[in-house]
């Protein structure tokens, strides 16, 4: 298989726009000095997700540019069957939530997040919309075009199997992670985990973990 043109540029600008994206990342977040928190940046799906695109675009890059290596291709195409079905979950979350319920998705400064005398709420803040898109679309995008147009459909053996076994792997250890970094920072990085028990945010990890299983299995089973 030789090199396309088009794979270089769509990977290398995928990887580039990711990485314009985490570069831009505020220091402070409603009024909290992110490196001063347990897990800093790394406690937001977001990131996580992020970090696991740009890696899946290098790979891609670097098949591109080695096409003979059989390694790199089969490492691209597992780290694909992670990032992506991650990636729709953050997008459809995350945009979905920002255009009906910001208050469930983006921080706000606690110390002022209860109403005062004046009865002004402060609005959670917003990221500039080019590092939005580059950390909150991105990702996504690139791989469903990689997937659709320059990758072939996996077996559909493997798509379930792998699809359940790695979107659980991720979301056990997703759920872990935050979990344990609340338990040091006192709050959760999206409100929504944060205004609710533990009994419900075991749900929330389920039905996210459950969500990008299927996510990829339709994507597999939609790939013509």
């Amino acid at each position: 298989m030789g090199t396309s043109l088009g794979a270089v540029l769509l990977h290398a600008t995928g990887a580039a726009v990711m990485t314009y994206g985490y570069l831009h990342l505020p220091d402070v977040v409603a009024n909290i000095r992110m490196a001063q928190t347990r897990g800093g940046h790394f406690q937001f799906l977001t990131i996580q997700g992020l970090c696991l695109a740009w890696i899946t675009m290098l790979l891609s890059l670097a098949s591109d540019l080695t096409p003979t290596s059989k390694t790199l291709r089969r490492a691209k195409r597992t780290m694909l069957m992670i990032a992506l079905p991650i990636s729709i979950v953050i997008s459809t979350v995350y945009w979905s939530l920002l255009t009906f319920m910001p208050h469930m998705i983006l921080m706000s400064d606690p110390e002022t997040t209860v109403p005062t005398s004046s009865g002004r709420v402060p609005k959670p803040e917003r990221i500039p919309l080019h590092v939005d898109l580059a950390l909150h679309a991105a990702p996504a995008i690139s791989m469903f075009i990689d997937f659709y147009f320059l990758e072939p459909r996996f077996p559909k053996t493997v798509s379930r199997k792998g699809a359940i076994i790695l979107s659980g792997i991720f979301g056990t250890w997703y759920s872990f992670c935050v979990e344990y970094c609340a338990s040091y920072n006192g709050f959760f990085p999206y409100p929504f985990l944060t205004e609710n028990p533990f009994n419900i945010r075991v749900l929330i990890y389920l039905a996210a973990t459950s969500f990008a299983a299927l996510s990829f299995m339709v994507l597999n089973a939609a790939h013509p």
